[in-house]
């Protein structure tokens, strides 16, 4: 149920935040939720990861059918991706993954870090 509520939260979260902020704001989303929602940290990475994953993919692949697939083939001719609009959609959803998932990894291991008297 964590893992299912991470994702999400994830996801609504980063969404949220890159209506007022930068691109790198799904950072922030990954690792609030991380840092909220105990648990394990490959499961945090992955909730991150599979979070941010499913939004740009979907946010992409929306806009891609908002505009007849124009924009991506013309931007997927510029970069070595042969002009493949879909490819172009499935690299941006892996760096906002990356970029969610290893921020929710940092997350889940400071939560994982308790503070001591004997460390202060």
């Amino acid at each position: 149920m964590k893992f299912i509520v991470s994702v999400l939260l994830t996801g609504l979260f980063a969404f949220a935040l890159g209506g007022f902020l930068p691109w790198w704001s799904i950072a922030i989303a990954g690792f609030v939720v991380a840092v909220l929602i105990p648990q394990k940290p490959w499961k945090a990475w992955f909730c991150g990861f599979l979070g941010l994953f499913l939004l740009w993919g979907g946010l992409s692949f929306y806009i891609n059918m908002q505009n007849a697939g124009l924009l991506a083939t013309k931007i997927a001719t510029l970069l070595p991706l042969g002009g493949n609009a879909v490819l172009l959609i499935l690299v941006t959803a892996l760096i906002g993954a990356l970029v969610a998932s290893f921020a929710a990894l940092t997350g889940s291991y400071l939560r994982r870090t308790k503070p001591t008297i004997k460390n202060m």
